[in-house]
């Protein structure tokens, strides 16, 4: 191997010693301090590695007037993370030294509180323990310790040397990019698209006349606001009248067989004034139907009760006593109490009105072509299934959405615009508006708490997206997606028995990270992906069978990805490739070796 690719590979992995030695100490002796073992560590569930290893001396490691300083680092690549406690070793002439300054000069030992005395001469193997809380998502990470010498005030040695790697497989796993998102694909079924509504016009007769007279109190704005309802139908050339049912209503007072006939005379003259300003042809008129609808004095209590009259008891107690037939001996008692000028001021005229239902069918659209040249003219013809096909029509997310919006005007609560719409806005990272269309809804379904969970995960609030997928994991997509966040907090067991039999590359990921290797080689062996970061896995899965052939097939495919490239500098499982050939060639860039 070059000498120059040796030094570069030494730099940039910081893995064999690359010993810059100044000073007698460790010239003359030409001893290294060693970390035995190197250990692999992963992090647990709360992002805390460790370490429990032992820092090996060979006999006079150090002159008995120096200080050897062992100072590992946390790092991340070739960044700082944090700093681990010092192991500082006196050998017995400095200890001494350090102390008659201490007592004669007032000096102050910064590494006191961890400085040991040892015995120079003899070989010593001395343990090392602490632990770190590391980044979930620590990439690259190892710890990394500077020797240094201090002593004879001419002797200054430092090399690196490493304590421990970082295995950390599962931040191979994106939780926002692998998300299982529930698309819904929308059956059409062409169905009769059939409408009813109904209204009232509340109307000022002439005591015991029906004729309509436009000029009486707000008569004429009453029967034009039914016009306009009306004529909207009439006139549209997609909609056929099915039925217009009118009814005439009559006030309380006068007897029940008058007030009948007055009802259904009262309904005949709205009829006719209906038919004259719509110009409607004798076969639409003969759809429309009149009646009568004496409703007594029960809306008049009801009135009266709501406004807190104070004889709506007495009136309560007289209609007890009579049935709906002798409306008319209840009518003879209430206008014996005194309050009769009052109700019948106040709350008999609010029974003189004519009331209408109606239904008719808008004409279905049926072919694609049609579907398509409708919706641009008339998007407020079309049922909901009949713009849900319009959706699958449509090529650009862009117009998908438009369209899906179009639904969502007309029908507010359609479950799969919404869903839809907010799976198109996540893939854009439109977390925001795909939230709102979602909380603009009653009711959701699985698919759109999977989709919910979905807009949590993509602002980074776990906790809220775990609640939402724990209650929903009969769901598949939800139960994936929960074993992708399960792994991001390390809860790996829990991960493994949920993501273990989609047989993709994530649950690869997961059975290596519990051990379960030939498991993880079998998905891979299945799985067709053939992306970078596929091709790691792969990697790992060769470094883990010693199939140093696979190691260098599958990473050179996988280094494609620069991150993936940096990653494997320090990854655990390819540290025993680091010193061949082919393995820094994949993992240095060419212009680092020559």
């Amino acid at each position: 191997m070059p000498m120059d690719a040796t030094k570069y590979l030494h730099l940039l992995l910081g893995i064999a010693f690359s010993c810059l030695t100044i000073g007698c100490a460790s010239q003359r002796q030409g001893k290294s301090v060693k970390v035995l073992p190197v250990e692999t560590l992963a992090p647990d569930s709360l992002s805390q590695i460790h370490v429990d290893t032992k820092i090996h001396l060979p006999k006079r490691t150090l002159s008995s007037r120096s200080r050897l300083i062992v100072w590992p680092r946390l790092m991340q690549g070739d960044s700082l993370v944090s700093e681990c406690p010092l192991m500082v070793l006196d050998a017995p002439i400095y200890a001494q030294k350090t102390k008659r300054r201490i007592k004669l000069e007032g000096y102050v030992d910064s590494m006191a509180e961890y400085a040991v005395t040892i015995n120079n001469t003899q070989e010593l193997t001395l343990p090392y323990r602490t632990t770190l809380t590391v980044p979930e998502r620590l990439e690259n990470g190892r710890i990394v310790a500077a020797v240094s010498t201090n002593g004879c005030g001419r002797c200054s040695a430092l090399y690196m040397i490493d304590v421990a790697y970082i295995a950390n497989i599962p931040t191979l796993i994106e939780p926002q990019k692998a998300l299982q998102l529930n698309w819904i694909e929308p059956k059409f079924v062409i169905l009769p698209k059939v409408i009813k509504g109904k209204g009232e016009a509340l109307l000022q007769f002439i005591i015991n006349r029906y004729d309509i007279n436009l000029e009486l109190g707000n008569n004429r704005s009453e029967m034009e606001n039914m016009l306009v309802a009306l004529e909207k139908i009439v006139s549209d050339s997609l909609a056929t009248l099915n039925s217009l049912y009118i009814y005439g209503m009559a006030s309380a007072d006068g007897s029940y067989a008058f007030n009948t006939t007055l009802a259904l005379n009262r309904a005949a003259s709205a009829k006719q004034w209906l038919v004259t300003q719509l110009h409607m042809p004798s076969k639409q008129a003969a759809l429309i139907t009149t009646g009568s609808r004496p409703e007594g004095w029960k809306p008049v209590l009801a009135a009266m009760h709501a406004d807190g009259h104070p004889d709506t008891l007495a009136v309560a107690d007289i209609l007890a006593r009579y049935d709906a037939e002798n409306d008319d001996a209840a009518e003879y008692q209430i206008r014996r109490l005194s309050c009769w000028p009052d109700i019948r001021a106040k709350y008999l005229q609010k029974d003189r009105k004519v009331e209408y239902e109606y239904s008719y069918t808008i004409r279905s659209f049926t072919t694609d072509e049609e579907l398509l040249t409708m919706y641009d003219r008339r998007p407020d013809a079309f049922n909901e299934e009949e713009l849900l096909r319009v959706t699958t029509l449509k090529q650009d997310p862009h117009d998908k959405m438009e369209v899906y919006r179009t639904i969502l005007h007309y029908f507010p609560q359609s479950y799969v615009a919404a869903n839809n719409l907010a799976v198109l806005l996540l893939r854009e990272g439109r977390v925001e508006e795909a939230e709102a269309v979602l909380d603009s809804l009653e009711k959701f379904t699985p698919e759109m708490i999977n989709t919910k969970a979905a807009v949590y995960i993509y602002r980074h609030d776990y906790k809220r997206a775990i609640e939402l997928l724990e209650a929903n994991k009969t769901l598949s997509e939800s139960r994936y997606n929960l074993g992708l966040l399960m792994a991001n907090i390390r809860q790996l067991d829990h991960a493994y028995e949920l993501l273990k039999n989609y047989k993709d590359t994530n649950a690869a990921i997961v059975a290596l990270s519990v051990g379960r290797n030939d498991e993880a080689a079998a998905i891979m062996e299945n799985c067709d992906d053939r992306t970078p970061r596929a091709e790691y896995v792969r990697a790992l899965i060769a470094a883990r069978s010693g199939d140093d052939d696979g190691v260098v097939e599958h990473l050179g495919a996988a280094v494609a990805d620069l991150r993936l490239k940096q990653r494997a500098r320090t990854e655990a499982d390819f540290m025993p490739y680091v010193s061949q050939l082919d393995f820094i060639e994949l993992i240095i860039h060419e212009k680092e070796i020559k």
